[in-house]
């Protein structure tokens, strides 16, 4: 978290005074700051401090991202700002069909439903909301001029990465989803009480303000800016174009696909 220090310090943020019809009225949009440490493994054991330094700067369409959030009391819509790849002059094709597409939930009918776009087919993407069960600390941090409180929580891995993908996803058994559920993941969240609502950014969302800054894994989302409106109720529409499918579908069909790409590679070497 430290690397967002500067960041947090110089946070342009619209504080107002909480009332009851307030709170009913709020809405508002919010700038998120993404940051991935980058994993190389023991691959990266092997390697100079240069060869990292200039992998980390060819990946860094992948490890730093701007997403934007537009939210009201129920409903939020959380999209990523696109960036042009400053080596290649491109936007990121292959990054793009295993990062989150435009994103949209209703956290007052549990409602999730997501826009993907693999390999030249749109999908959309409409499934229940997962429910974070998080447990609520008394440690406290200012973020811009919000105080905020820290919560935790632990989070089934595929919650957090249906529409991801790597290689070694292939090596793992299909099908037995009590294995997958045991492997948790760990999120701690920062939220504010002084924006009563219990919207956040991305999945995360259920805690009793809303979340400023949130981490999972290697990554971390951090409100660079927000401004609320309490005179307009903001109208956030969801996706709708594309092949209606569920997650555990569509992280099938990812999976389907990148075996017959894997097959087709090693029969060309064959050949």
């Amino acid at each position: 978290m430290k690397v967002f220090k500067s960041i947090a310090t110089s946070l342009i943020l619209s504080l107002f005074f909480v009332t009851g019809s307030y709170a009913q009225k709020l809405s508002g949009k919010a700038t998120y700051i993404s940051k991935s440490k980058m994993e190389l493994g023991n691959w990266g054991a092997r390697m100079s401090e240069a060869q990292k330094k200039q992998i980390a700067s060819r990946l860094k369409n992948r490890l730093e991202k701007t997403y934007k959030l537009t939210f009201n009391k129920t409903e939020s819509s959380f999209k990523e700002e696109e960036k042009i790849d400053a080596i290649s002059g491109a936007t990121d094709s292959w990054g793009a069909y295993f990062t989150r597409g435009d994103h949209y939930k209703n956290i007052s009918s549990n409602e999730l439903v997501q826009s993907q776009e693999f390999y030249g087919k749109r999908f959309l993407i409409k499934d229940d909301l997962y429910k974070i069960d998080w447990t609520i600390g008394s440690e406290s941090k200012k973020i811009g001029n919000y105080t905020c409180y820290k919560a935790k929580a632990f989070v089934p891995y595929s919650e957090l990465n249906w529409y991801n993908f790597s290689w070694g996803d292939l090596r793992k058994p299909e099908g037995k989803e009590g294995e997958q559920e045991e492997n948790l993941v760990v999120v701690e969240a920062w939220y504010t009480p002084q924006i009563p609502m219990a919207q956040g950014p991305a999945e995360f969302w259920g805690l009793p303000g809303f979340i400023l800054e949130v981490s999972a894994q290697n990554t971390t989302l951090l409100c660079t800016e927000i401004v609320l409106d309490n005179d307009v109720q903001l109208e956030i529409d969801a996706p709708d174009n594309g092949k209606e499918i569920t997650k555990v579908d569509y992280t099938k069909t990812i999976r389907e696909k990148m075996v017959e790409m894997r097959n087709n590679r090693m029969g060309r070497r064959r050949g």
